[in-house]
């Protein structure tokens, strides 16, 4: 990005057409400052130093105290030198000088020299950062309290823009959660009619995924100037200057990335595998309403291997499933998992549970599990199904989405059951640990809640037409 002379955005134009979008003009006050700021000037020891760390040079003064090093930094800003602590021997303290005074600095080395958050490689570096930073921020310290208040992020709506680009997303395309009430009559479950699954059809040919995300933010080191795409300011210092987002790209200042929304638009390019991946970024990556793998390896099933006996509860070879793992993670959509290729189905009804397995975050999510626990621990029926609806309500709609589209599917593979062996309890058996995962991994807690898992996923089956 290249530096505006202009100051502020009173001069942009903007148009709602995403061809005719026009990059903003970067404020420059803050670059100006980093340009002026003081800059490093080391006091070198004039004799050696034997007691100097191999990790310090000629800026090693020795035990010093703070009096002295004051007298030898003498009046000019950036000034600095390295001393041992005369009140904590074995430590050594960074003197600086700036704003007319001598500043002390605990300074710490474990392969980078730091004082507080950032690592740098060398004290100059560091130094010349926090130049950077005291300076900046003495200057413009009101400046910086209120750069967040007029975002260019919502003037200008680069999040907008980047979804008109793509194509207008059908909501329509994904089933919305509904709240529903259970009812026993004559021993049977009623719900309203408008909640039953017959109205809830499946839609593949609409593809959207306007789900919210939130941004993968990262402390990230930026090669050359750049400002913040959401306050339009520039991002000073020589390292960690601001968050990066990994998912989409998005570079902000670490105070502004808390304002940024949840509206993530994952780039493609900068999603390097499928499996391991997280389900709500893999899907507004790809701009699908469930994962291709979900969707790639149940029509599979169901076009061939729905009488196939223990199905998911016989397992493919290892080998194989991690076959299909690496071309679902090298080729996408367009991986091959055909019978031509795989024709044994277990292999594929075992990559589909790997997919599920090695999600970072379960479909079930980590925030709901005791949820759903809880609600498996409820004697009366309408007040279990009552507390596990309540619990689906609390999913990310990604999550809501597949799991509503894997139990259609695994309540198919129960009308075979003559055919396959595997009724809803065995289903439950095999997919609680795989789609319910505790938040932490206590080996004793995992299985004292397998039953309780193994009911909640048979429940889910059974009564999927009413619960989703």
């Amino acid at each position: 990005m290249a530096a505006s002379s202009n100051s502020s955005l009173s001069g942009s134009s903007v148009s709602s057409d995403p061809e005719d979008y026009q990059p903003p003009i970067w404020k420059s006050y803050l670059y100006r400052l980093q340009q002026e700021a003081p800059r490093p000037k080391r006091m070198t020891c004039p004799q050696e130093m034997e007691t100097r760390p191999k990790y310090y040079g000629r800026e090693f003064h020795g035990m010093l105290s703070r009096e002295c090093a004051d007298e030898l930094l003498g009046g000019a800003d950036g000034a600095y030198l390295v001393r041992e602590s005369q009140r904590q021997p074995g430590t050594h303290t960074l003197a600086l000088r700036f704003g007319h005074q001598t500043l002390n600095y605990r300074l710490f080395y474990d392969g980078k020299h730091f004082v507080g958050e950032k690592r740098f490689e060398t004290v100059h570096d560091l130094v010349t950062d926090g130049l950077i930073t005291l300076y900046i921020e003495t200057k413009a310290a009101e400046y910086i309290a209120k750069m967040t208040t007029n975002p260019i992020y919502e003037h200008l709506g680069y999040t907008s823009l980047l979804k008109d680009k793509m194509g207008h997303r059908l909501s329509r395309g994904r089933t919305e959660p509904r709240r529903v009430t259970f009812q026993r009559e004559d021993s049977k479950i009623t719900t309203s009619p408008l909640v039953r699954h017959s109205t809830l059809k499946d839609c593949p040919s609409e593809k959207q995924s306007s789900y919210d995300k939130i941004h993968n933010f990262k402390v990230h080191t930026f090669r050359g100037p750049h400002w913040c795409e959401y306050c339009a300011n520039f991002m000073w210092g020589l390292i960690a200057q601001g968050v990066h987002c990994s998912d989409c790209g998005l570079n902000v200042h670490k105070q502004c990335s808390k304002l940024v929304p949840s509206d993530c638009q994952p780039d493609l390019r900068r999603i390097k595998k499928v499996f391991s991946c997280d389900l709500t970024t893999l899907v507004k990556a790809h701009n699908t309403t469930r994962p291709m793998v979900v969707d790639m390896c149940i029509k599979e099933i169901e076009l061939r291997g729905l009488q196939s006996e223990g199905l998911y509860r016989v397992s493919g070879f290892s080998e194989h499933i991690e076959d299909v793992r690496l071309a679902f993670d090298r080729d996408g959509e367009k991986a091959d998992i055909s019978a031509n290729v795989y024709n044994d189905i277990n292999i594929i009804a075992g990559a589909l549970k790997l997919y599920l397995r090695d999600l970072p975050i379960p479909v079930i999510t980590f925030h709901v599990y005791s949820r759903f626990i809880q609600a498996a621990k409820i004697p009366n029926p309408d007040t279990r199904l009552e507390a596990i609806h309540e619990g689906l309500l609390q999913l990310p709609p990604a999550h809501y989405e597949t799991l509503r589209y894997l139990m259609m599917h695994l309540k198919k593979v129960t009308m075979f059951e003559k055919d396959n062996f595997m009724n809803s309890e065995n289903l439950g058996i095999v997919f609680g640990p795989t789609l319910m995962q505790p938040p932490e991994q206590n080996a004793l807690a995992t299985l004292n809640d397998m039953r309780h898992q193994k009911l909640i996923i048979q429940l889910l089956i059974e009564h999927e037409d009413v619960l989703f």
